[in-house]
């Protein structure tokens, strides 16, 4: 099925007032969730409304479930100066915890987004060491992707990397793909027996350009990448925030822009694609700018997560 644009004014603002919900996970009951920077995660019902669960604290950022329901959220307590680890939240019983805070001794301030795979591992990005987190979009290379196992054990699989952002598997789990927000492109881990990474690749080419650029490009040309998403295609959707616009690489490296409001008055400041409802149609958008999420159809159905 061909990957037909999406209008900006398609899309319906859900979840109004929510604040900085950088990401949504719908769980295989079709209940909808979304980070929220006043608790530890925000519920959004079938009216729009929503509620918030969980203690406030740090940044909640990247959210996925694991087979269970529970909410994996990776904190970019850098945000606010503060730690930033890779917790748990269960909505069933509230339960709040901390899955990872530092791994091979060092500790984790920018923790993004985490992904589970089938056999138990969550993969997490670890965003940057820097002071203050728009330091570390200079262009430093001192980001990490870490994973943690079944057993507990936790180590660094890819270092050296440019800001990773959002991470999406393959169908078949062979690759890890990693956004690289400064260096705005997306990057392909092999993945190797043991829950360890091979040698990382470019993944299609460069999304575009970056500020620092002379003579300074205008927004729409901006290719700071951050959340990714497979569909059930095998396109690889990118979200382009300081473009406000969203793209998808294809199978054959061709890259389709999905969904682009040059306005900003719908789509603003796009950070994470999240895919739900029974036909796996449903398209959420989250945002480190807006006060809402986007709710929408896509044009093709998302790679189910293993919590689907």
């Amino acid at each position: 099925m061909p990957l037909t644009p999406i209008a900006p004014d398609s899309l319906a603002k859900i979840a109004i007032g929510i604040d900085r919900p950088e990401d949504v996970v719908v769980s295989r009951d079709g209940r909808v969730f979304a980070s929220d920077h006043q608790c530890a995660v925000a519920e959004i019902f079938a009216d729009g409304s929503f509620k918030r669960l969980g203690p406030k604290g740090g940044a909640p950022n990247g959210i996925n479930m694991d087979r269970e329901g529970r909410v994996l959220i990776a904190n970019f307590g850098i945000y606010d100066k503060e730690e930033g680890p890779l917790q748990r939240f269960d909505p069933a019983t509230g339960k709040h915890e901390t899955l990872v805070a530092q791994v091979d001794g060092r500790r984790l301030t920018s923790a993004n987004y985490p992904v589970m795979d089938r056999a138990g591992n969550i993969w997490c990005a670890n965003s940057t060491h820097a002071e203050t987190w728009p330091q570390a979009l200079d262009g430093r290379a001192d980001g990490f992707i870490f994973v943690l196992r079944p057993n507990g054990a936790t180590s660094i699989v890819a270092e050296g990397l440019k800001f990773p952002n959002g991470m999406a598997l393959s169908a078949d789990e062979q690759t890890l793909y990693c956004a690289q927000t400064s260096a705005a492109d997306v990057m392909a881990f092999p993945v190797l027996p043991g829950a360890t990474l091979g040698l990382g690749r470019r993944y299609g080419p460069v999304l575009g350009k970056l500020q620092q650029e002379v003579p300074a490009p205008p927004a729409q040309d901006l290719g700071y990448t951050d959340g990714v998403g497979m569909d059930a295609e095998g396109n690889l959707w990118v979200c382009l925030p300081a473009a406000n616009k969203v793209v998808a690489i294809t199978p054959s490296l061709e890259v389709v822009t999905v969904i682009h409001d040059l306005s900003g008055d719908i789509v603003n400041h796009p950070t994470n694609i999240t895919w739900g409802g029974p036909d796996l149609k449903d398209l959420y958008i989250g945002s480190i700018r807006a006060g809402y999420v986007l709710k929408g159809r896509s044009p093709v159905a998302g790679q189910p997560h293993i919590h689907q």
